[in-house]
């Protein structure tokens, strides 16, 4: 389960950036992540739940925000989110499609308190 890790690598960005900007605790962590992305929602919230005890996020709100699957047709220049999981541009039907967002996760920001 490498929500586990994932968790493991955001309590240790927030803690750098925290340690930076002098902040005793971190209030809110906000990620994006894209819906193909393998990462799952409910085990993040989980693991995060499970390993902010003891850290600088201890008491922080997370906010996940899921990016849907955003293409750009080749063909007909169409640029906009896919309703289904057809690869297929929804205005021509063409195949000739590039994927610009909703693969990747994010760290969109920190709150932090000093």
């Amino acid at each position: 389960m490498h929500e586990f890790s994932i968790v493991d690598s955001l309590l240790h960005l927030a803690e750098e950036h925290a340690s930076k900007h002098n902040a005793k605790k971190v209030t809110k962590l906000e990620i994006k992540i894209g819906v193909l992305s393998g990462v799952e929602p409910e085990l993040l919230q989980t693991a995060f739940d499970t390993f902010k005890e003891g850290t600088i996020c201890e008491e922080s709100e997370f906010i996940m925000k899921i990016q849907p699957v955003v293409v750009k047709c080749q063909n007909c220049g169409f640029e906009g989110e896919l309703s289904k999981d057809e690869y297929l541009c929804p205005k021509c039907k063409n195949g000739e499609i590039k994927i610009i967002d909703g693969e990747d996760m994010y760290l969109m920001s920190l709150e932090l308190e000093e």
